[in-house]
Parts: structure tokens; sequence; C-alpha cells
């Protein structure tokens, strides 16, 4: 006698069938996940996990589908952009996004996305304005300049400089200042697409005046200095101050455009940091043009400016460029706020969070090392060894490249030395997965979490919670 035929359903569940999806819907628990993400994006989920249930031959309970359908979406609807606890060493890392906002900026952000602005509306002439209006006159008032302007980067600035007043023209640049910043983006290659011809001068580590002299008075059109912000040549080397190249272009009608690069609007000396030359200084010297960041130094949001004289910033604005390289009214907003606490040079430190994390005195770091080392002792367990321990930082994106901050930070090492690396790499990794991500530096077969950027050490410690001991490694 052949066995009772039994269904499909019963086959792959046994006692209990799928629920269907809209018995997963109408369950009472599905009511709040509806609420928040929206009935489409549930129903979709719920679909999609009845059928991965049904073909691996499970049945899950309702309630089940809903507890594993809230886990995805709410995975799905978590921000690609998080906040992360940057304890690399490096305060303006360029993969971190560089500055961190002073509250004014922030708050002027906010306020700006909140309503209507005059962005491009003369409110006292009732008439279309300029954007630019909303920063020009503090930029002039902070460099000495005549004009300015503003682009969405310094490359970008770069770009339009050299494509207003040197399309089809040579462009002589020192062959030490030929840089390459991140990303692989070179100098030349934006000479390029600006349509400029690039005019290589001296040698790598020495360049003298008659070197410009020369290629001025073979028909070069314009002269490029650029400040090495990103790298140092040291040893026997040579270079013409801007103000001498300056003069020379000058005797013979040739505009100077001075980059900076990272580029600074305050004596950063007075912070006790290595001295980096201002916008202004660049101004006074006798550059036409200056241009330099906004999220680096200055500490503000991205943003390249261009300074110098009117005429030269009135052709730079009629090009088309322009609009295609402008800012929005978010960053103008910010702009304006970070560059008005300038006015302020006694409190800025203070003030501004770039040039406080960057002046911040080695022994207030240390202190901090100090109180949440034991925090990380008790949550890694006895695999780990924790240390404070001197260690040094660095400014990032290519601003002062080979002056180091001494800093202190938490060293973590493997106990057992069989192993060690992958148990480092299991520990990074576990704290890279935290509901903030915790990011250090790899040093001396340690884990290295550099304290100069914790400011928060009640979140940290709280965001410590989370760190599972299995999945740190041994």
């Amino acid at each position: 006698m052949s066995p009772p035929e039994t269904s499909t359903s019963e086959t792959l569940t046994g006692a209990r069938a799928l629920p269907s999806v809209d018995a997963v819907l109408r369950a009472p628990s599905c009511e709040p996940l509806i609420g928040r993400f929206g009935r489409t994006a549930v129903t979709r989920q719920v679909r999609g996990l009845i059928a991965e249930a049904r073909a691996a031959g499970a049945a899950p309970s309702a309630e089940e589908v809903v507890g594993q359908a809230a886990g995805r979406l709410a995975a799905a609807d978590a921000p690609r952009l998080k906040a992360v606890f940057n304890l690399t060493g490096t305060v303006l890392h360029t993969n971190l996004g560089r500055a961190i906002l002073a509250e004014a900026a922030i708050e002027a952000a906010v306020a700006a996305m909140r309503q209507a602005v005059a962005l491009e509306f003369d409110l006292d002439g009732g008439r279309r304005g300029e954007r630019d209006e909303v920063v020009r006159g503090l930029l002039c008032e902070l460099t000495g300049a005549e004009d300015a302007t503003l682009v969405n980067n310094n490359a970008a600035a770069m770009l339009i400089v050299l494509n207003t007043l040197a399309k089809g023209k040579g462009v002589i640049v020192s062959r030490g200042e030929l840089i390459e910043i991140g990303g692989a983006f070179r100098l030349p290659e934006i000479m390029s697409r600006a349509g400029a011809r690039l005019v290589e001068v001296g040698t790598t580590n020495r360049t003298h005046l008659r070197d410009y002299v020369e290629a001025l008075e073979a028909g070069a059109g314009l002269v490029l200095k650029v400040h090495p912000s990103n790298y140092r040549i040291e040893g026997f080397t040579a270079a013409v101050p801007a103000a001498e190249a300056a003069r020379a272009a000058h005797d013979r009608g040739v505009v100077l455009v001075d980059d900076l690069g990272s580029g600074t609007l305050a004596d950063l000396s007075r912070h006790g940091l290595p001295r980096e030359p201002t916008v202004a200084e660049a101004v006074a010297a006798g550059a036409d043009l200056v241009t330099f960041s906004g999220d680096k130094l200055l500490g503000g949001p991205q943003a390249g400016f261009v300074v110098g004289r009117k005429a030269l910033i009135a052709r730079i604005n009629r090009n088309p460029l322009k609009r295609a390289l402008r800012v929005d009214k978010l960053r103008l907003a910010a702009i304006e706020a970070t560059l008005k606490l300038y006015r302020d040079p006694d409190r800025l430190a203070d003030r501004l969070p770039t040039l406080r994390l960057l002046s911040r005195r080695a022994e207030d770091i240390e202190a901090a090392a100090r109180r949440i080392a034991p925090e990380l002792g008790r949550r890694l367990g006895a695999g780990y060894a924790v240390e404070v321990v001197g260690c040094m930082s660095q400014v990032g994106s290519g601003a002062l490249p080979v002056d180091a901050l001494p800093s202190a930070g938490v060293a973590i090492r493997a106990v057992r030395a069989k192993g060690a690396g992958r148990a480092l790499a299991a520990l990074a990794a576990a704290l890279r997965a935290l509901p903030m991500p915790v990011l250090g530096r790899a040093a001396e077969q340690a884990l290295v979490l550099d304290c100069r950027c914790l400011e928060d050490e009640a979140g940290f410690v709280r965001n410590l919670r989370a760190l599972a001991p299995e999945a740190t490694g041994p």
C-alpha cells in the first residue's frame, strides 16, 4: 500500500506552513514597521524573505518574518555617510571629510536649508544679484585683495584661472613645483584640460630667477608659483620667491598666479604650529591672483578661492566654467560664518575645530588616552595588551607634510605572538563595525588609537559597549 500524498508545503515545512505576505503584514508587530518604512518597502522585504524561506525549505512564523524584515530594513535605511571616531592621527584626513566645521558654520548651513535665502538677489536694489557677494567683502577684508571669487575646490580654482588667462598660452612652472594632489590628479593634466601649455623651468631641486626670465622672454603668457603644501624638497635646493618672480613677470606685462594649495588666513605660529605663508602675505608680495582651499587649514567647507586684481577676477567670473563650478547656498552660508571667525584671531582656536585640534597640547591628549585606556582593556579582554603611548600626529590633506605634531594615544597589541597580525586585523574590523566606527592606524605591530581628535570621550566609551568579545579575535 502506497503512503498518503503530502503537499509541497508540508514536505518542506513539517507541521507549519509558510505564512502569506498578507498575514505577515497584518501581524500587530508589523504595524510600527510600516509606520517607519512605508507599506511598499515592508511588503517588498516580506515577499523576498518568504521566497527565501520557501527556497530553503524553512517555515518561519509571521512574527519571525517581521523580525527579519525589521533588521534588513534598518540596515538598508542606515546612512552610508557615517560619522566616525577619527583616531588615525591625521587631523585633516581627506578620506574622512577633512575639516570639521565650526558650530557657527553648521548653524548657518542649517538656517540656509530651512528657508529661502537671498542667494542671488540684491535686497537693496530689488534686482538679481551675484552669489559671490555673500563672501566677497570678507575675503577682501581678510586678504587685502582688490576682489575675490570662489568655486567648488582649489583644483577648480586653478582650472578656471588657467582657462581664463592662459588658454593657448605657455605657463611657466618650476619643475620642483609640478605637484600631484590626491587621487593622482596632476598639475600638468589640469593645465592641459584648461587649454594651457606647460613651460617647465629649472630642475627638480634648483630653480633660479634667470630660468623665469629666459622663459618670459621666449613668450610665455603666465607665471604660476605653486606652494609645495604636500611635500618638501630638502638639501641642495634653490627656489625663487614669489615676489621676485612677480617683478620679473610684471616687467614684461605677464600675470603671476600664486597657488597656495592648503592656504591659511592666520599666522599658525602664534598657535604653536609650524609657520605657513598666509594669503594676505602672498597678495602683498605682488601676486596678481592667489588661489587656496577652504576645507584644509582654513577649516571651512570645501571650496576654492581666487583673490587678487579686480580686472582679472572680472574676467574669471565671465568664464562659462564659473557656473559649472559654483558653490551652493549651504556652502556659501558655512563659508561666510567660517570667514567671520577670522575677524577675532584671539578666540579663533576656541571656535575653529581644525585649529583647536591642531594646537591641542600633548599633555592634554595623553590625559584623554589615560582615561579611555582602562575601558578599552576591559572590553578587549586578556587577548590584548593596552598601553598609553606617545605618538606623532600629522596635519593631513597635504598641509605641513613634514611637520609632525607630538601626540599620545592607546597602543593595542595581541598578547600571543602567533597570529598577532590576524588578531589585530580582526580587532580593527570589529572597531570599524561599531555603531560609530573607530578608525586607528597600524604601527609597530600594534593598532594605535591617536587621541588628538578625540573630544567626545563619553561617547567613545558608550560606543565600546557594542564591541562583542568574540568579534575581536583571541
